[in-house]
């Protein structure tokens, strides 16, 4: 029983490796210095934060651009001034016409292959002009002058991309116009050597020029004309030529057609904090549903990463993830019972299932939240609880290098917050552009009973899922993560750590984390590793040996894994009008602020 109180208040003793970042006019933090310099330049030039992510968020195309692609995925969330609400962008590439699970069934023997096939519609452009002519106050061409730079002239190659690429250098020699780039002479970049992408600047400027073209016509004409010379111009030209060529599944009006959403952004209130997250679409609805139930332990008497405050939240998690499998998905393809997975009465149920000295070694069933939705009933979304939890590749976590994250906060009271995404290791660059086409597709199930199954113009459903707190209306914290399903697992242990435990941002960042995986994963092929823990191991021994004797499969990560993610988050203190930025040392991450 003494085991079970054990907390490492140990690692709490020793200082942060770094200070949070303080200032008063603005802030920005993100996963590449780089980034979030650009980011700060364009507040100096008069951009709000909207404009200062969007210049961030692209620059980690090109400064990550092994897992951030700027033809990927970018979902976010925004606050301006004086509005009380939250908004999101879906940022969340929609599946071509001709996809479908009989299409992969019969042509790919029911895998998704690497490849152009698994590719969704690019939605990183066109999500962040959007955010531009809705919320910003800049042109195209302002916002992307240091990427373009940055593309076209090189940046010294850091040890976080270089390692990456000789990890993932033999699926980068599968296609010759990936190699040219990420193998230049046939090997991996070394840390220190400059990096070009000139035919991603090149892109970069097609769009600045037809920008340029209509600059008389208006700002949001000037905008709409920067989009469309991807979507319906030349470098579309260039995608469905590619895609002919290599049948990939993608046709004009495939491009033509697609469109990011804004929506109201869900929300849950916790201990008088609200926190919002991206919709179905994302797995932004299992953060808050995860922190509904953690809200009913008292954590900061359990005592910090002692044995019952890591049991609560990660059979917490388990929770979610299973309610996650079942019912989250495109809400313009299933209804998901939101109001019902965020109610605190149906936390309140699924919370007394926990066993408060038994891990669950299995995923466990699925909750009844349609007893707690408003509205009429249409269908659950998905279908049987399937055999293929015990499918999988044997081993594969679904840990993975890909995603970076972008927040930022201004003197105005504006908020931004962005887990722009996507690797080029399984879906090709196409050749003359320096992008991917998202590969996000890899994030659907080739199973017709699935929530998020494959079907014409349906979205899978992304991991990345970025996230704002308020208070009393104004903006308190943004914060997001890389890392796959440990995401929102990394983000609830900095969310509490700083609100339960009053940690400063930074501390709150490097202190150690755990996450399960004791679900499907994500990304295909889906494997799900039963009863697995993994923690990092400056956590006192003796609560993992107390986790293990309740029914968890435990495994240590090394001090500061990156496999833990990458958070960066910025903390608004009100009273004193200060702005401190966080960011992660397990990963490339930096905040600066003035």
């Amino acid at each position: 029983m003494a085991n079970d109180h054990l907390s490492s208040k140990h690692e709490r003793s020793k200082p942060a490796l770094r200070p949070s970042v303080r200032g008063t006019h603005g802030m920005v933090s993100s996963g590449h210095h780089l980034a979030t310099l650009a980011g700060l330049r364009i507040l100096e030039r008069g951009g709000n934060a909207v404009d200062a992510g969007v210049a961030a968020g692209i620059c980690l195309g090109i400064l990550q651009s092994d897992i951030v692609n700027f033809g990927g995925v970018a979902p976010m969330l925004i606050h301006l001034a004086g509005s009380r609400k939250v908004k999101s962008i879906s940022g969340l590439g929609r599946w071509p016409r001709l996809a479908t699970v009989d299409y992969f069934v019969k042509n790919h023997k029911g895998t998704l292959p690497n490849g152009p096939q698994r590719s969704v519609i690019p939605a990183a452009p066109d999500a962040w002009i959007l955010a531009l002519r809705k919320f910003g106050t800049m042109t195209y061409e302002d916002v992307t002058r240091d990427a373009i730079e940055l593309a076209e002239h090189g940046f010294p190659m850091h040890h976080f991309m270089s390692n990456n690429v000789k990890e993932e250098q033999e699926s980068y020699r599968r296609w010759p116009s990936t190699a040219t780039i990420y193998l230049p002479g046939g090997k991996p970049p070394e840390p220190g050597d400059v990096f070009r992408n000139r035919d991603l600047a090149e892109t970069m400027r097609t769009m600045v020029r037809a920008e340029r073209r209509k600059r008389f016509a208006g700002r949001d004409a000037a905008l709409q004309a920067a989009r469309d010379a991807f979507y319906k111009g030349e470098i579309a030209e260039t995608i469905l030529a590619y895609h002919k060529q290599h049948d990939g599944l993608f046709r004009r009006e495939d491009l033509a057609s697609y469109k990011s959403e804004i929506e109201d952004a869900p929300m849950v209130t916790y201990r008088g904090y609200d926190v919002f997250a991206c919709g179905p679409w994302c797995q932004g609805p299992a953060l808050l549903e995860a922190l509904n139930l953690v809200e009913g332990f008292d954590l900061r008497a359990l005592g910090h990463n002692s044995v019952e405050y890591v049991h609560s939240v990660v059979e917490s998690l388990k929770l979610a993830f299973s309610d996650r499998d079942r019912y989250v998905g495109d809400p313009d393809f299933v209804q998901v019972p939101m109001a019902g997975l965020l109610s605190k009465a149906y936390a309140r149920a699924r919370r007394g299932q926990i066993d408060p000295r038994k891990a669950w070694r299995e995923m466990p069933e699925p909750g009844a939240p349609w007893k707690w939705e408003t509205g009429p009933r249409k269908a659950a979304g998905g279908g049987r609880r399937p055999e293929r939890l015990s499918a999988g590749a044997p081993g594969d976590t679904g840990d993975r290098f890909d995603t970076s994250y972008v927040c930022v906060m201004d003197q105005w009271g504006n908020a931004f917050s962005a887990t722009p995404s996507d690797s080029c290791g399984g879906t090709p660059i196409i050749p003359g552009l320096g992008i991917i086409c998202s590969g996000r597709g890899s994030q659907s199930w080739v199973d017709k009973s699935h929530t998020s199954s494959i079907a014409p113009g349906k979205r899978p459903r992304l991991t990345p899922s970025p996230a704002l707190a308020m208070k009393e209306g104004r903006p308190f914290l943004a914060f997001g993560t890389p890392g796959g399903d440990v995401q929102i697992q990394a983000m609830l242990q900095f969310f509490v750590n700083i609100v339960d435990f009053g940690m400063e941002p930074q501390e709150a960042v490097e202190a150690p984390r755990f996450a399960t995986y004791n679900f499907p994963s994500s990304f295909y092929p889906h494997a799900y590793n039963k009863g697995l823990l993994r923690v990092e191991d400056r956590v006192d021994p003796k609560v993992l040996e107390t986790l293990a004797r309740r029914g968890n499969t435990v495994e240590p990560w090394a001090d500061y894994s990156w496999r833990a993610g990458g958070v960066c988050g910025i903390v608004y203190d009100a009273g004193r009008g200060v702005l401190s930025g966080a960011a992660d040392p397990r990963r490339e991450g930096y905040a600066i602020g003035w």
